[in-house]
Order: structure tokens, then C-alpha cells, then sequence
């Protein structure tokens, strides 16, 4: 067959499904907790350090979860690292759900954030380890477009609770998407990389056909066995430091903290009262404006990505995208000049002409994010580690990501009210600057290239 023209078959479609899963649970935690804030800081009666806590924790569990990720990906294969994560997620849910009082709750975010770490780790890696390369882009995208659908499903269920404050039902149906992952990667293939790095060769051999029918099937694992050469374990933690893989490791890492560090989660995790700011006065109204400018555009922006990440390919996404979200973001700084400080009681009235521009420019970075930053990002990270440190590469790149993630839904009240949200905002648009002008001097073009091409792209530059 030629390049280019592989099918999804029924076993790759099955990858596709639980990788969805795997992104829709990430995505239910991250669209939830702008809804259940309100009420939680109406039960517990929490300062505004401890919203950040309950906000941010999830992402410190996160982090500990995608640290761990690599080892327990490489252990048990990523198959079944995806069942644990199913199982944490639901675990998380459940304690969330129950819990009497805020540290139990925060206990539950963090079990939440573990297992959403494993998952952030194990489903992008499991999508690039079994897809095509002439997909790779499309199935690991697959994944930030289902964590785009579970923050627009999260949106719907604020908006349907938010009258009642429900905060609890908000959070403890995330145990949903945990239980679809759980089953979902019951019946899912191995993959024929991990196997092979565990010296199961016919094992491998079955997975393979069974996935792509249609290739040379004793070829591809040829070139597999040839890219892990004599090394039958993972390396260990130290080896991806090696001055061999230092390119590839800053490249991960500096996509995965721009990610973050752009803006992106501050802004979903705190939409409403972002648009509490702009104008928007009831819970309602704050829902609804979150679900469809945030929640529906974050959707069908994924959606350019999908379509165009392994044509256009990853490099000129990224750039294009952080345009559109560094100039947006210097709108919504010039806005909030005219809205007055964050926290100030919107006008009876309705949203001003400042706050409907807010909602527009923030419109304008959502989808740029979208067919940016978000899905290729984890594209890229997922591509340029070799095959013996890649379980662990990706698990540090995952690791700076939710670190970085934890710093800025950490601290963005707390900045925003330091310097206010003009301030805040244009901090976040120098930041896109800086990304761009890094990702165009260093970040190189992976589209359509196998994942053993790639590595020997760095020999040969090394």
C-alpha cells in the first residue's frame, strides 16, 4: 500500500475510542470546576487562596501522576496504564463527590489529578506508538479534541446545575468518563513497540496485524527491533539528560510549559469569573457565555488541527496559532481598561460594550489555542523522543506541563488582583511573543515522518 494511504481499521478505530476517553476525562475536570467554584466557596466558606487550592491541586496531582506514568507505562504497557488511570479518575470522583469537608475535597482533586496524569501521559504515547505515521498527527490530536468535547460537556452540566449550586453532581460525574476509560481499554490492543522493547516478539506480531492487516508486518517490527538495537529495558531516568537527547528533551519541555504558561487554563478554569468581570452578572449567564465562547469554539477549533496537522503540518500551526492568541490577549487587556478592576459589580444592564469585546477577543484565543497550541503540542512531544527513553521523556515533558499548569491557575487571582486583569492579560500575550520566536528558531517539522525517522534525525544533527 502506499505512503500515505492507510485505513483505520476496526482495531485502530478502538485505539481512536479510548484515547477519546482518555481526553474527555482530562478535559470533564478541567471545564467542571469553573462551574462548581461558587458553590464550593458557598459550603466551605473558602478565602480566595483556598479556591486556588481546590483549583490547582488536581494539577499537582497531575503532576505526580505523569512522573509516574513513564515507569508504570513502561512496566505494564500502556494499555493497562490507562485501566489505572480509569480507575483513579473514578476513585477521585467518588471522594470529591462525598466529601465532608475542603481538605477531603482537595484530597479527592488530588487523586483526580493522578489519575489524569497517568492518562496525559499514556494515551498521547499509546496514540503514537500505534498510529500509522501518516496519522500519528490526526489520532494524538484526536486526544486534546476529545479533551475539548469533556470541557464543553463540563460547560453544559454547569450551565444545567448552576441555578442550584449543585457543585457536588458537577464533580462527582467525572466518575463517568473514568469508568468509559476503565472498560473501554479492557479490549484494546498491546502495543507492538512495548512489546518488543519486552522481547515478545509474537505477541508483537499479532498486535501489529491486528491493528494494520495490510502492512509488512515482519518489516515494521524489523525496523523497531533496529531502532532499540541491543537495549532490552527502558532507560534509566538519567540517560534522558544524555547530551544526545538534550534537543529533543528542551523541545518537549519548552512546548509543554508554553502551553501552559500562555494563559490557557487560567482562563478556563476561572471563565466565569472572567465574565463575571466583563459584565456578565448571574451564575446563569456566566455559564452559558462560558459553554458556547469557550466550551463549543475550544470544539470546533480542535477540529482545523485535525484536519491539517499532518498536511500542513506542526510547525506553521504553532506559529499562526500563537498570533492569534498573543493578539487577542493584548484586546482583552486594552478591554478590561475600560471594564475597571477585576471583581467590580457588573452593571444591571448586562455586559458593556468593553465586556462583549472581551467575549469576542477570548473567543478569537480559544480557537487559536485550539489549532495550536493544543493539540500539537502534545503531537510534537510524543514524536521526537527515541524509543528507549521515551516513556520517561514524555512523562517529564507531561510533568513540566502540569507543573506549569499549577503555577499560573495557582496564582491567577492572586496576580490578576496584584496588577489587574490589563496587567495579567498582556503579561500572558509577551509570553506567546517569546514562544513564537523560540518555537520558529528551534522546533523542527515531524509531520509525516515514522518515529524512527525522527530519531535518526537526531543522530545526524547531533
Amino acid at each position: 500500500m502506499p505512503p500515505g494511504a492507510e485505513t483505520l481499521t476496526f482495531w485502530l478505530a478502538v485505539v481512536v475510542l479510548v484515547i477519546i476517553f482518555a481526553g474527555g476525562l482530562f478535559g470533564y475536570d478541567q471545564g467542571v470546576i469553573s462551574g462548581a467554584l461558587p458553590g464550593i466557596k458557598s459550603t466551605f466558606n473558602l478565602s480566595v487562596l483556598m479556591l486556588q487550592v481546590v483549583t490547582s491541586w488536581v494539577n499537582l496531582g497531575a503532576l505526580v501522576g505523569s512522573l509516574i506514568a513513564g515507569n508504570v507505562g513502561d512496566a505494564i504497557g500502556r494499555k493497562r496504564t490507562l485501566m489505572v488511570a480509569g480507575a483513579l479518575f473514578t476513585l477521585g470522583a467518588a471522594v470529591q463527590y462525598f466529601a465532608p469537608e475542603a481538605f477531603v475535597l482537595v484530597a479527592g482533586r488530588l487523586v483526580i489529578g493522578i489519575g489524569v496524569g497517568v492518562a496525559a501521559v499514556a494515551a498521547p504515547l499509546y496514540a503514537a506508538e500505534l498510529a500509522p505515521a501518516s496519522l500519528r498527527g490526526r489520532f494524538i490530536s484526536s486526544y486534546q479534541l476529545a479533551l475539548t468535547i469533556g470541557i464543553f460537556l463540563a460547560y453544559l452540566v454547569n450551565a444545567h446545575l448552576s441555578a442550584s449550586g449543585n457543585w457536588r453532581m458537577m464533580l462527582g460525574a467525572a466518575a463517568v468518563p473514568g469508568l468509559l476509560l476503565f472498560v473501554a481499554a479492557l479490549v484494546t490492543p498491546q502495543s507492538p513497540r512495548w512489546l518488543i522493547m519486552k522481547n515478545r516478539r509474537a505477541e508483537a506480531r499479532a498486535e501489529a496485524h491486528k491493528v494494520e492487516p495490510h502492512i509488512d508486518v515482519d518489516a515494521h517490527l524489523d525496523a523497531i527491533e533496529l531502532a532499540f538495537r541491543t537495549e532490552e529495558k527502558p532507560a534509566p531516568w538519567s540517560e534522558i539528560l544524555h547530551r544526545e537527547w538534550r534537543r529533543p528533551l528542551l523541545i518537549a519541555v519548552g512546548l509543554a510549559m508554553f502551553q501552559q504558561i500562555t494563559g490557557i487554563n487560567a482562563i478556563i478554569y476561572y471563565a466565569d469569573q472572567i465574565f463575571g468581570s466583563a459584565g456578565f452578572a448571574s451564575a446563569e449567564s456566566q455559564a452559558e457565555v462560558t459553554t458556547w465562547a469557550i466550551g463549543g469554539v475550544n470544539v470546533l477549533a480542535t477540529l482545523i488541527a485535525i484536519a491539517f496537522i499532518d498536511d500542513e503540518g506542526r510547525r506553521k500551526l504553532l506559529l499562526t496559532g500563537l498570533i492569534g492568541m498573543g493578539l487577542s490577549l493584548v484586546v482583552v487587556g486594552v478591554a478590561f481598561e475600560f471594564i475597571g478592576t477585576a471583581g467590580q459589580a457588573p452593571a444591571a444592564g448586562g455586559p458593556t460594550l468593553a465586556g462583549t469585546v472581551t467575549v469576542a477577543a477570548l473567543i478569537v484565543f480559544i480557537a487559536s489555542f485550539a489549532f495550536s497550541l493544543g493539540p500539537v503540542v502534545w503531537t510534537v512531544i510524543n514524536e521526537v523522543f527515541p524509543a528507549r527513553v521515551r516513556g520517561r521523556g514524555v512523562a517529564l515533558a507531561t510533568a513540566v506541563n502540569w507543573g506549569s499548569s499549577y503555577l499560573a491557575s495557582q496564582f491567577f487571582l492572586s496576580l490578576d488582583e496584584a496588577v489587574g486583569s490589563p496587567l495579567t492579560f498582556w503579561l500572558f500575550a509577551l509570553v506567546c511573543a517569546i514562544a513564537w520566536v523560540w518555537i520558529y528558531r528551534s522546533v523542527p517539522e515531524t509531520k509525516r515522518k515514522s518515529l524512527e525517522d525522527i530519531q535518526r534525525m537526531w543522530a545526524v544533527q547531533g
